[in-house]
């Protein structure tokens, strides 16, 4: 993740495999799949929240939105980190100097800030209402993006010996994160049983237990999925983790992507009124079926129209 001590002159980055064996052309195209696939996915979410006005004026969809724009960056990077040979980390090889796999730490600390913006909302929702306005949490968004790329840039320029130590600092700091994202999962978990238990049924109670359940289970996939990462960046650092060729093959940064899929799959899941904005705004244009059954018109029920409207003709049509 720091700096490469290359001096080779450039020319060209090669593939990340050879197709020397038939793996190789898994290996490949399960890249090239999973790069696509994140793109479209996380891509649709993120303009699905833009394009719909009632999504952008609540809270928790301008963290998804966030993340979703991370996830469709994660997803355009692999086009370059998993299709060609590129080893990030130190020494790096034709490596991006840690400024694509950053985009996963804005991710984590967004997926932070929406479990402290769930918890207030549903424990002191009288304080959330009048201090986590819509402009403090755009903030909190933009804060995420500015402090993960400010310390990638940092390591950067800084002496190699003080990036050493810089570096080991971000790894401190990012398993506090971890502990503080796995207590506050815990914590809203008790509190999503209690709470919701307590409210009388109607739509702000089927909206934060919805929004609740949506964050319990992104942040749990999310570190599953991350685990191996953040338990082998640290022991690499005394040459105690396990080493990969490239990103394509590193088994442990493709389950840290992986995330960036699972996350809006997780979202569409979970969101009703997203799924009728996916409809409405993306798949409902491209596919006059998704429209269709977006309006409650099933292709059965367009077919007994024509047939009422054959036997039995309109005024218009009789004229």
């Amino acid at each position: 993740m720091l700096r490469s001590n290359s001096s080779a002159p450039w020319t060209g980055v090669p593939l990340s495999v050879d197709f020397s064996r038939p793996e190789h052309y898994i290996v490949f195209l399960f890249q090239l799949l999973f790069a696509s696939c994140t793109v479209l996915v996380a891509g649709s979410v993120a303009v699905s929240i833009l394009a719909t006005r009632a999504l952008r004026l609540q809270n928790r969809f301008l963290f998804m939105l966030n993340t979703s724009v991370c996830d469709t960056l994660v997803g355009l990077s692999v086009y370059y980190l998993g299709l060609f040979d590129v080893s990030e980390g130190y020494p790096s090889r034709n490596g991006t100097l840690n400024f694509l796999p950053s985009l996963l730490g804005v991710n984590m600390l967004t997926f932070m800030f929406a479990q402290f913006d769930r918890y207030f909302a549903v424990c002191h929702p009288f304080l959330y209402t009048r201090y986590f306005t819509r402009r403090l949490v755009i903030c909190v968004n933009i804060y995420s993006w500015v402090q993960v790329f400010s310390q990638a840039t940092i390591l950067y320029l800084i002496p190699l010996s003080m990036a050493f130590q810089m570096y080991a600092f971000s790894m401190v700091y990012l398993q506090l994160i971890v502990l503080t994202k796995v207590a506050m999962t815990i914590k809203l978990y008790i509190v999503a049983k209690s709470q919701m238990q307590r409210e009388p049924p109607g739509p702000e109670r089927e909206s934060n237990k919805e929004s609740l359940r949506m964050i319990v289970f992104v942040v749990i996939s999310f570190l599953i999925l991350w685990s191996p990462s953040i338990v082998n960046i640290p022991m690499r650092l005394f040459g105690r983790g396990v080493t990969f060729h490239n990103e394509a093959t590193n088994l442990f940064a493709i389950m840290a992507r992986g995330s960036a899929l699972v996350t809006p799959a997780v979202y569409i899941w979970g969101s009703a009124a997203l799924r009728r904005a996916l409809l409405r705004v993306v798949w409902g244009r491209l596919c006059p079926c998704c429209r269709r059954r977006e309006e409650g018109e099933t292709p059965a029920a367009l077919r007994d129209n024509r047939v009422q409207q054959q036997r039995f003709p309109t005024d218009n049509t009789n004229k």
